[in-house]
Order: structure tokens, then C-alpha cells, then sequence
């Protein structure tokens, strides 16, 4: 049982521990952070840098703290071990919802408030950061903190807040998170358990819950692909859009998730976009597709769903789009499957080479984001840095954000090393233009991402983080190893 503490969804190798903490009541917490030499805090244990892996720490497990506390129409207060996917189900009991959900709902509250977690509509919503009221914070002496935003400042608890810039784009989960005069509340979010263990959350909500609609949608280049996209960003209603290469589109044929999920991908499609639509009301059955032919003439009302049908007839791709209508439920949970289907693919034969080839083998991967007016000259960087190491690889994510996933297809290990040296590469070039190496997965203990983070705000950054880490944790206590090297 206790196996299942010692690695994350990285499979960082080598976790140990020195005991298991799974407590039933937050009052405990307090008292087993204090008594811990060292400690790591771990949630749903999806993390994909290896920082929930313990390395000899005490492990202190937040799945039992599972209460609600208080949810409204415009709030909801949980435990750190609620889920994404229990907080939606509660807050749509009240007609609300919690906008900035990360891809995988399992994972818990504490883990992406921890993380400043981000995923596919946060073009639209922002990261988590921006959601998160109040925190309840254990530090490492024990102490407990109640925190609401807009109640302290850093600078007056004390913290030497960082003078580096951070990128000036949506998704930022490198590192500790500065801003003159910013608010002590954010000095833990993103803090990836090194500062505080996180108890409570309090997120901020919306209501009424929006009506989605999806649309799966085949492009002949990038270059049509990425034009198109920009034209959907500027629709409203429009809250997400993801991304899937040829190299992604093949593992899906390989794997036969598309037929699977009958789902048609066009011969000669160079790349797929899911485009998540985001309608205030509308009716829904054979009505829908009423509204849909309705809105393709010129005297149609000017409806968000009507606007859209029309760019895409304006990008000649309306008659390959696959559409999940409002209501058509199956039909939604299909094409986000085949979206799913491309990670889970690249995994399985990522985990068969390092079954069949060489045990050393592991996932090698970014995690970048550029504005998006340079997500062109991204990826062009992404194809001939692997390219020039005569690397296989899948790319794929959210393209509304300029945030994708280059993923190396490894056959040896050599493939690991050079993919690794890549990644590297593109951090540097990532950072010319804009964005930020690190977007959504935090840094944890993976090598190439702490070096990915140096390189981001050179020693000197880094040393001003080390700082915080002195003035709030002065014993080294929580986490250490993670972000940063002990």
C-alpha cells in the first residue's frame, strides 16, 4: 500500500520515504509538520516533474481531507484533498462552476493551488492564481495562516520579495511568483509545497454554468491552422482551443482511437484542432442544428455559434468539422477522447521502450508557452531542434495559449539525451521570444526543468528564491530538492 506514495505521474525514479501521514482531521496537520525532519506534501500524486516523489522525507498524504466547507453562487470553500471533479459537482448543485479546471479533474484542490495550475480555457479564465480567495497555510514550525487576498503584503510578513520579471504571459509555473507590492497570498500559490502545507482553499466562482459546444476540426497545414486560430480568438465564446500535429494524428490511426470514437480525420490533414464553444443559452437537439443552418445566411441572426460556423465556412474547413452539439453529450465525451487518446498513446510507447529497449528510457517532454503572435516561429524551432537530432516526436495542447507539448517518440536511450539537450535549446529560445519554458507543470525535482528555470532568471533569480525559501522555511524543511536543489 505504502508503494503508492513513493512516485507521481512521472515515475521520478528512486522514492523512499520515512513514514506515511495520511491524516483525517486538518487540526492534525499542524503537529506532524512540526515533529518532521524534513517533509513533502502529496495530493492526487499527478504531478509530471517528480515533485510529489518523496526522497527520504516524511509524506504527508491530504486524500482524507475531503469536506466542503461552504459553497455559494460565487464561492467555494474546500480541504485540500477535494477534486476538481467534486467541487464542479458541487457547485452545480447551486448553478455554478469553477472555470480554470485543469485537464485531469482528479487532481486535488491544495495540488493546483500548489501548482498555479492551468489547462486548455485558460485563454479565457486565467490560471488558478487569479480563482484562489483565501488559503489556510501550515509552515514549517507549525504555524498556522489564515490568508485573504488583499489582506497582507509580502513585504510586511517579512519576505524578500524577488526582483526578477516574470513572463508576461498566461501560464507561468516556474518558480516562486514576484511582483512589486504583491500580495502574501501569492507568495504560496505556485510555491509547489516548499513554503506552506495548503489545508484550506477558498476559489472564486461563476454562475450561471455556460452551455458547451465542440467542434473537431481538420486543417490541411499548420500555417491554415494557425490563421484560423486567430481568428477564433477573437470570438467570445470561444474558450479553449487544443492542438494535434500529424505525428499525433498518426497514433491515433495507429492506435485506431479514431474509429474508436468515430471520429474522421481527412486524408492529407496536416493538423486537428478542438475548439471548446462557450454559449449563454441555447436550445438544443435537432433545434441546434436548426440554429447552425440558420445562422450560415447572410440575413441569420448574429449569433456566437452563427459567427463561428461562419469562419469556418470563411477558412474553407466547415464541411470536415465534426461537432458535438449542446445536449449531444456522447458525442462531446468522443472527441475529447480522441484528444485524450494522443497523450495516452505517446506514453504507451513510451513505456514500451523503456520495457523493450532500455530501462533507462523516460517520458521527454516540455512545457512552453510563447505569446501567440510567435507560436509560429515556436514551433518551427520545435521541428528542426528534434529534426537536427534526427528525433521522432508528437506535439500537441492548448494552441488558444500558445502552449503546446512537444513530446520525443524515444527508440533508445541516446533519443533520451538528445531530447533532453533539445528541450534546453528551446527553453532558451523560448525566453527570446517572450514566453516562459515552464507553463504549467511546475519544476518539481526534474533536472532539465530546474535547469530550464535557471536559465529562465539566471543565478541570481534563483538565489533570490533561495531567499524566500530561507526567510519562510529557515531549516530547509518542506520539499526539499524540489524547485530548486537542497
Amino acid at each position: 500500500m505504502a508503494e503508492k506514495y513513493l512516485s507521481d505521474a512521472a515515475h521520478f525514479p528512486g522514492g523512499h520515504a520515512a513514514a506515511i501521514v495520511v491524516p483525517r482531521e486538518r487540526a492534525e496537520i499542524p503537529s506532524i509538520v512540526r515533529d518532521a525532519r524534513t517533509l513533502l506534501v502529496v495530493g492526487a500524486q499527478s504531478s509530471l516533474t517528480g515533485g510529489a516523489t518523496p526522497m527520504g522525507e516524511t509524506v504527508l498524504s491530504t486524500e482524507r481531507l475531503t469536506r466542503i466547507l461552504d459553497v455559494g453562487t460565487d464561492h467555494i470553500t474546500v480541504e485540500a484533498g477535494v477534486t476538481v471533479a467534486a467541487i464542479q459537482e458541487a457547485l452545480a448543485q447551486r448553478g455554478a462552476w469553477f472555470p480554470p479546471t485543469p485537464t485531469f479533474t482528479g487532481a486535488f484542490a491544495g495540488g493546483i493551488v500548489a501548482t498555479n495550475a492551468a489547462g486548455a480555457a485558460t485563454f479565457r479564465y486565467g490560471a488558478v492564481r487569479s480563482w484562489v480567495q483565501a488559503l489556510t497555510v501550515v509552515l514549517a514550525d507549525g504555524t498556522e495562516l489564515e490568508l485573504r487576498r488583499g489582506a497582507v503584503r509580502a513585504r510586511d510578513y517579512g519576505v524578500p520579495v524577488p526582483a526578477y520579471r516574470m513572463p508576461e504571459v498566461v501560464k507561468v509555473s516556474a518558480g516562486y511568483f514576484a511582483a512589486p507590492d504583491m500580495d502574501l497570498i501569492d507568495l504560496f500559490i505556485g510555491s509547489e509545497g516548499t513554503l506552506g502545507v495548503i489545508t484550506t482553499v477558498t476559489f472564486r466562482t461563476l454562475s450561471p454554468v455556460p452551455t458547451t459546444a465542440l467542434a473537431f476540426i481538420p486543417c490541411d497545414s499548420e500555417a491554415d491552422a494557425i490563421a484560423l486560430v486567430a481568428d477564433l480568438r477573437g470570438e467570445l465564446a470561444v474558450a479553449a482551443i487544443e492542438h494535434m500535429d500529424r505525428r499525433c494524428l498518426e497514433i491515433l490511426r495507429e492506435d485506431g482511437a479514431d474509429r474508436r470514437n468515430d471520429v474522421t480525420v481527412p486524408e492529407g490533414t496536416e493538423l486537428a484542432l478542438l475548439v471548446q464553444i462557450e454559449l449563454a443559452a441555447m436550445t438544443t437537439g435537432t433545434d441546434a442544428f436548426s440554429q447552425i443552418e440558420g445562422s450560415l445566411s447572410a440575413d441569420a441572426l448574429d449569433t456566437p455559434l452563427g459567427r463561428i460556423c461562419r469562419l469556418l465556412q470563411k477558412h474553407d474547413v466547415f464541411d470536415d468539422t465534426e461537432m458535438a452539439l449542446p445536449g449531444n453529450i456522447r458525442r462531446a465525451e468522443q472527441l475529447i477522447a480522441v484528444r485524450e487518446a494522443v497523450p495516452a498513446g505517446v506514453n504507451q510507447r513510451v513505456g514500451r521502450a523503456q520495457r523493450d529497449v532500455d530501462p533507462r528510457i523516460a517520458k521527454t517532454a516540455a512545457d512552453m508557452i510563447v505569446p501567440f503572435e510567435r507560436f509560429g516561429e515556436m514551433m518551427q524551432i520545435y521541428r528542426n531542434g528534434y529534426a537536427s537530432r534526427g528525433l521522432d516526436f508528437a506535439v500537441w495542447g492548448h494552441i488558444s495559449d500558445g502552449n503546446v507539448h512537444p513530446n520525443v517518440l524515444p527508440r533508445s536511450y541516446e533519443d533520451v539525451e538528445r531530447g533532453k539537450d533539445a528541450i534546453l535549446s528551446f527553453g532558451r529560445e523560448v525566453a527570446r521570444l517572450g514566453g516562459c519554458p515552464l507553463a504549467e507543470h511546475g519544476v518539481g525535482r526534474n533536472p532539465v526543468k530546474q535547469a530550464l528555470l535557471r536559465g529562465l532568471y539566471g543565478d541570481e533569480g534563483i538565489e533570490q528564491m533561495r531567499a524566500v525559501k530561507r526567510a519562510v522555511d529557515p531549516a530547509w524543511k518542506l520539499a526539499p530538492g524540489v524547485i530548486f536543489p537542497s
